[in-house]
């Protein structure tokens, strides 16, 4: 799995506790970006659907939940895989651009990710084999590459895993048909059909996964888009049109209330944390006011709150152009929240089952609750 800020790695299991609590046997992940928890609820049986408007979150929810693992012909695949391993290298736009004009790749990785990205085209383009290349080679320039885990700087120095060569592997394929969608979370919620479980994940600030992970947009795309600045990012990220409403303040209030009231779910959680431009009494607000399938049936709101350590940015302090150190790292820690609403039985039995695992993992929770009857500062 790529490495991803915002990444809910440590709340997977709790969240799979959730659903199975909560009886879900359909779900959808509404901003679903590598499909790790969209994974971790198709690894349970359930149809799952993943929508995000990235193009390669995309090729992941294609290659992982899209594609049924039991179908998948794994001699075809590993042949596939073989072939591509053995291109010679080629150097090409990743190498001129992404090694040596910035210093993404070291660049013996960097003709070998052009070479198999040419050879993916060229060999497996529309083909059922080509969401599975294509994240076999996005896992693998992943694991060699040199960056904290965003695409909006590099290390000044090599990381010791950018000097290891490329590795193709095979990706670990799930059982089960899903759903693939790509578009914006506010273009796409109204039209989805009714489901047992909704997740949404929605960005929790300025910063766009668009230009936050620009490389691996156009290692997916192979446009060989021009580029600006030091971290040589796709000019088509100064455009107004790659700015969500979730990352500008004054709308991401009513965008998010609007999925919220668009997405059709007996059950929905909205994942926040304690840093983001929204209170915890506006997002009860929200959730308290959507609508249940099927009538009158009063909403109930039940909040978790988890312990975690902050971004890895935050970890590394603030530092000017030069590298210099310019500013203290105030605090280390912050708190997931799990926004969790639908009928009292249900969010119970779903809270309920994620605390158990979020108590066994070791990570400090509180809780709350109120419902569209009662008083949000009961919580």
């Amino acid at each position: 799995m790529i490495k991803y800020i915002g990444s809910k790695r440590r709340l997977v299991p709790a969240l799979a506790a959730l659903a199975d609590g909560a009886g879900a046997h359909t779900a959808v992940d509404m901003f679903t970006g590598t499909t790790r928890v969209a994974q971790a609820f198709k690894r349970q049986g359930m149809s799952v659907t993943a929508v995000d408007s990235a193009t390669y979150a995309e090729v992941l929810a294609r290659a992982y939940i899209a594609t049924d693992g039991a179908a998948v012909d794994r001699a075809e695949l590993s042949d596939a895989v073989a072939r591509l391993a053995a291109v010679p290298g080629r150097r090409g736009y990743v190498t001129k651009v992404f090694c040596e004009r910035a210093r993404y790749f070291h660049p013996e990785n960097g003709v070998r990710i052009d070479a198999i990205r040419d050879e993916i085209e060229a060999t497996y383009s529309g083909s059922a084999l080509y969401p599975l290349l294509l994240t076999s080679l996005l896992e693998a320039a992943d694991r060699v590459d040199s960056t904290t885990g965003l695409q909006m700087a590099y290390l000044k120095t090599w990381a010791p895993r950018a000097l290891r060569p490329l590795e193709l592997r095979l990706p670990e394929l799930i059982p089960g048909a899903g759903v693939a969608i790509r578009g914006d979370a506010l273009a796409v919620a109204a039209h989805l059909p009714h489901v047992d479980l909704a997740y949404v994940d929605p960005p929790y600030n300025q910063h766009r996964y668009f230009s936050n992970y620009h490389v691996w947009e156009t290692l997916v795309r192979w446009d060989a888009p021009e580029f600006y600045g030091v971290a040589c990012k796709r000019v088509d990220c100064t455009d107004d049109s790659s700015v969500s409403p979730f990352n500008r303040r004054a709308r991401m209030g009513d965008a998010l209330s609007q999925v919220v009231e668009d997405v059709d779910a007996d059950v929905m959680v909205v994942s926040y944390n304690d840093e983001a431009w929204l209170s915890l009494e506006e997002l009860l607000a929200m959730c308290a006011g959507r609508r249940l399938s099927g009538g009158s049936r009063e909403m109930h709101v039940q909040v978790l709150s988890a312990d975690s350590k902050r971004y890895v940015g935050a970890q590394i302090g603030i530092h000017n152009p030069a590298g210099i150190k310019v500013g203290e790292i105030s605090h280390l820690r912050n708190k997931e929240l799990l926004v969790i609403s639908g009928s009292r039985d249900a969010v119970e039995a779903a809270a309920g089952a994620a605390e158990r695992v979020l108590a066994l993992t070791g990570r400090p929770t509180g809780r709350g609750s109120c419902s569209s009857a009662t008083s949000l500062s009961e919580v």
